[in-house]
């Protein structure tokens, strides 16, 4: 098996008729309607796996909430972690925090949560299904009342995109959007917690990724 290139990986953004740059499309027109109907003052929102954080800095460098909102990306590639901050410095988002960390652990939420928003894009189609349901179960220790989380996934053969949405159910979370590429290979799910936000417990392991071809 050969290690992805994770900085490689990202040059599909820049090419709009590719799925990664639709994705970013729906994950960022989610983003700005939840900035745009949050309620007013300070909003946290964390993006977990954040790559080069084009999701996130993309909304907030042109938003008119941008300077109400505290955001921690986290992300372990050394290159992406640099791209990421070179973008926060050029769009002059000075409370946007990017944190080079592995974002599989509870730990690199202290003190970012819990969160009006959090992303979580990127990562059900990197790890097993086991830990997509103990992330999906661990996920209300991120979250404010009324938290949007964001998530994406590939929809190939055995689809797990039934059974993640009925365990994001299961978690406290009512299903406000479930968008689906137009070749039914991309999808991208908008869900907000109903249930009671639980207490994050620190060093927990939410999830571990799996190297790609």
């Amino acid at each position: 098996m050969t290690r992805r290139d994770w900085v490689q990986w990202h040059q599909d953004y820049d090419d709009p008729g590719s799925l990664l740059s639709r994705r970013l499309e729906i994950v960022q027109g989610h983003l700005r309607t939840e900035l745009d109907r949050a309620p007013a003052g300070e909003l946290r929102l964390i993006s977990l796996c954040a790559g080069q954080g084009r999701d996130v800095i993309g909304v907030l460098a042109g938003h008119p909430r941008r300077d109400d909102v505290r955001a921690r990306l986290v992300e372990l590639d050394e290159r992406n972690v640099a791209t990421a901050r070179d973008a926060v410095k050029a769009a002059g988002l000075d409370d946007v925090e990017i944190l080079q960390a592995d974002a599989g652990i509870t730990d690199v939420c202290v003190g970012a949560v819990p969160a009006r928003i959090v992303v979580a894009c990127g990562i059900f189609g990197n790890i097993s299904d086991s830990d997509i349901q103990a992330t999906v179960t661990l996920l209300p220790g991120l979250c404010a009342p009324g938290a949007l989380v964001l998530w994406t996934r590939h929809r190939r053969q055995p689809d797990l995109t039934p059974a993640i949405r009925s365990w994001f159910a299961e978690a406290g979370f009512r299903e406000e959007a479930f968008d689906i590429s137009q070749d039914g290979f991309m999808s991208v799910g908008a869900h907000r917690l109903t249930g009671e936000p639980t207490m994050l417990v620190p060093g927990q392991r939410m999830f571990t990724f799996v190297d790609r071809t």
